[in-house]
């Protein structure tokens, strides 16, 4: 029997990686802190009984090192995510916990077969983009100057004429235009690079937008479906950046799950990083629009003349590498929100956290406003 540690598992994605691997027949162990404001009431529910759980902190060198005691293949998910402010703890959670469990593995002289770590599309600096005359191109982050004056394009590096959006490959430049990018390259050069050193195989997965069951209704600064859920449950319109028109792609948790399981029994996408998504990009606007016509909220969304600089405008994932190994997703964008929504129906006390924490990212300057000049305003 195969032996899983899954790092993070009680969260959305590693709980359902838990779950898919126990279906199979393997021995599963979860490494997770139970983060407050993921976890707000403590332990979920979903973690099975059969599931070996240790509640303990990723940079606790004595916890992760019992964590691994006797693991084939680890899943390493913990990561601490999203928009929020504090710059240390994403490189204390995110770089070093991981730079510790790899020297662990190392120093300990543990049998670990495979490592597969969760890395994001927020690696890109901006998504990949089609030139009249250059054709395909990797645009660099849009400067701030240019969002505070409310223009949303996207411009060639190469002319600056403006471009439209193409499915990003891996090979696109990468990063990292926010503080949790930054430290998502970390986790994956780190991996990938110390794999090849010591010869254990390891995997980046670069997970487009993923959502669905157990996507946390209590943290406000990651995940927008959820976000958009339960504003317009509580009567509240959802909250746009720019224009709204952004665009990304979306995956179901199963469907990333599945992903997981695909690169630990193949040997194809070894030392590679690796797009999990749809292939399809979706605008934001849309979205919103989907969730309210799903929950018979008719609430339009706003757009207040808000952004946060170095979010990309488009990213859409090319995803002709794990497709080639065997990969297709399973579940479209409205089946799955459907399928959210029949999960979020069932949670008691769904409030809004959203309205809080978007004065959080304001005061931090995380969150800027368009600048309206004299004239404008006259």
């Amino acid at each position: 029997m195969k032996s899983a540690l899954v790092t993070g598992g009680a969260g959305l994605i590693g709980s359902h990686v838990a779950d898919l691997l126990r279906s199979k027949g393997w021995r599963v162990r979860v490494l997770d802190n139970l983060e407050p404001q993921t976890h707000r009431n403590g332990m979920p529910a979903w973690i099975g009984k059969d599931i070996e759980f240790i509640k303990g902190d990723l940079t606790d060198r004595q916890t992760i090192t019992a964590a691994m005691e006797g693991i084939d293949v680890v899943f390493h998910q913990a990561a601490y995510g999203g928009y929020m402010p504090e710059i240390a703890k994403y490189v204390y959670v995110n770089s070093f916990g991981t730079a510790q469990m790899l020297e662990v593995i190392r120093e300990n002289k543990l049998p670990i077969k495979k490592i597969v770590v969760a890395s994001s599309q927020a690696v890109y600096s901006e998504g990949a983009a089609t030139c009249p005359e250059h054709g395909l191109v990797f645009p660099d982050v849009r400067p701030v100057e240019q969002l505070q004056a409310g223009d949303w394009s996207v411009h060639c590096p190469i002319c600056q004429a403006a471009t439209k959006p193409a499915p990003t490959p891996e090979r696109a430049p990468v990063g990292g235009e926010t503080v949790y990018g930054l430290t998502k390259v970390d986790q994956e050069k780190l991996v990938l690079l110390w794999g090849k050193q010591i010869g254990i195989p390891t995997v980046a997965l670069r997970y487009s937008c993923t959502y669905g069951p157990r996507q946390s209704i209590f943290n406000p600064y990651t995940g927008v479906i959820a976000i958009f859920c339960t504003r317009l449950l509580n009567d509240l319109p959802p909250v746009l950046y720019e224009d709204g028109e952004q665009t990304r792609d979306f995956s179901f948790v199963e469907d990333i799950a599945r992903a997981n399981l695909l690169v630990a029994e193949t040997d194809q996408l070894d030392g590679l990083p690796v797009n999990v998504g749809s292939g399809e990009g979706v605008s934001i606007r849309k979205v919103a629009e989907l969730i309210s016509d799903a929950l018979g909220i008719r609430i339009a969304p706003e757009a207040k003349g808000e952004f946060r600089p170095g979010e990309m405008r488009h990213l859409t994932s090319g995803t002709e590498r794990i497709r080639a190994a065997g990969y297709e997703p399973q579940v479209d964008l409205a089946t799955g929100i459907g399928r959210y929504l029949d999960w979020i129906r069932q949670q008691a006390d769904v409030r809004d956290y959203f309205s809080e924490a978007a004065n959080i990212l304001r005061s931090k300057g995380i969150v800027h406003r368009v600048k309206v000049n004299d004239e404008r305003n006259g």
